[in-house]
């Protein structure tokens, strides 16, 4: 994703389009200085609208990066849905791509990135958001209950442990090392190789063989 830098010129908005215009707003704010600089007042400075006109249609900044994470979840959402593809044509390789879908959103969405995972916001006070993120979290947990379901009944792990461990791998290596912003770390191989290296030690530790 990429965004202007230094100050951008002033909007004018229309009737209906305020909401957009702040949500736009913060995103730039927070490809700039994180989800920590988004305030109130600067939101609306870069929106082109007075101070007070935030409060139309948000209670406060909370409100207003609740809002934006929510969609950044919806967006996440579909990308795994996608990438998952029911679990064709098996669920280890429908894994794989729920995986490298999870990397190319943290690359490709940094700003909204951050705004889901590093906003300090406690989800239970935004209940759109919780509701986002748990559509979001259950793609992965469809995921991983269908690869369990390949083992022998005897020997499956519980499919939400499994799902949290996978969900570990993928967050922690977007985190660190794919994400389209500054904050990425280098390293010696592409991310992809990586998380698809550590999806498949922790699999056959399972008992899962994934196709070669």
């Amino acid at each position: 994703m990429s965004w202007s830098r230094g100050n951008p010129p002033r909007r004018g908005y229309h009737h209906g389009n305020l909401r957009e215009a702040l949500i736009n707003a913060a995103l730039e704010l927070i490809s700039h200085k994180g989800p920590a600089g988004v305030t109130f007042a600067e939101a609306a400075r870069h929106a082109g609208v007075s101070p007070a006109a935030p409060y139309r249609h948000y209670r406060d900044r909370d409100a207003l990066m609740a809002d934006v994470a929510r969609r950044g979840f919806e967006r996440f959402a579909a990308a795994l849905e996608k990438a998952w593809e029911e679990g064709r044509p098996s669920p280890a390789v429908a894994l794989e791509r729920l995986g490298r879908a999870y990397l190319e959103f943290a690359r490709t969405e940094p700003a909204y990135f951050s705004a889901m995972f590093e906003s300090g916001l406690d989800p239970k006070n935004f209940p759109a958001l919780q509701e986002a993120g748990d559509a979001a979290f259950a793609v992965l947990r469809r995921a991983c209950e269908a690869l369990v379901a390949t083992l022998p009944a005897d020997r499956r792990p519980p499919a939400l442990m499994v799902a949290l461990h996978v969900w570990s791998l993928a967050h922690g290596i977007a985190s660190l090392f794919a994400r389209g912003d500054a904050a990425r770390r280098p390293i010696p191989m592409p991310p992809e190789e990586l998380l698809e290296a550590a999806t498949l030690v922790y699999l056959e530790g399972l008992g899962i063989r994934a196709p070669a």
